[in-house]
């Protein structure tokens, strides 16, 4: 049963950070937290060219929205979305946004810290860094 409280996304589509708000805003919203992943042109001193993600699309939604339960059952949240992109990224685009409203904004903070440090531990989301003399897969997650 899919809850409507919960937006979950995995495309290779330019995400839409209003999109995000839109769906947890509300009334009874006193605030919404975005966490914005973005695409930096250094790793540990090697200049980035871009970014591959990879995904295992049926069971990385599923973590995805194993997520976004927990962080709804665990928090005082009222909305949360994880939305999440693959393919060819390019230096300052994002390949994560993740929103989170709520009454009151500390439930929503760390909601949404709690969001993105599990998605990087247990979602089957892989990327490949692309330096000027080479390349590395990194963030092998499960």
């Amino acid at each position: 049963m899919k809850n409507k409280n919960i937006q979950i996304k995995l495309t290779e589509e330019t995400l839409d950070l209003s999109e995000c708000v839109n769906f947890v805003s509300s009334d009874s919203v006193g605030g919404i937290v975005n966490f914005i992943g973005t695409v930096r042109n250094q790793t540990k001193g090697k200049t980035v060219l871009r970014l591959d993600f990879e995904a295992y699309e049926p069971m990385a939604v599923s973590e995805m929205r194993k997520i976004a339960e927990k962080a709804l059952e665990k928090f005082d949240i009222q909305k949360i979305v994880i939305h999440h992109r693959i393919g060819v990224l390019k230096i300052s685009e994002v390949p994560v946004i993740i929103s989170v409203s709520s009454s009151h904004r500390n439930a929503a903070f760390e909601a949404c810290q709690f969001a993105i440090d599990t998605l990087k531990e247990t979602v089957p989301i892989w990327k490949k860094e692309h330096f000027e003399d080479g390349e590395i897969w990194v963030s092998a997650n499960p």
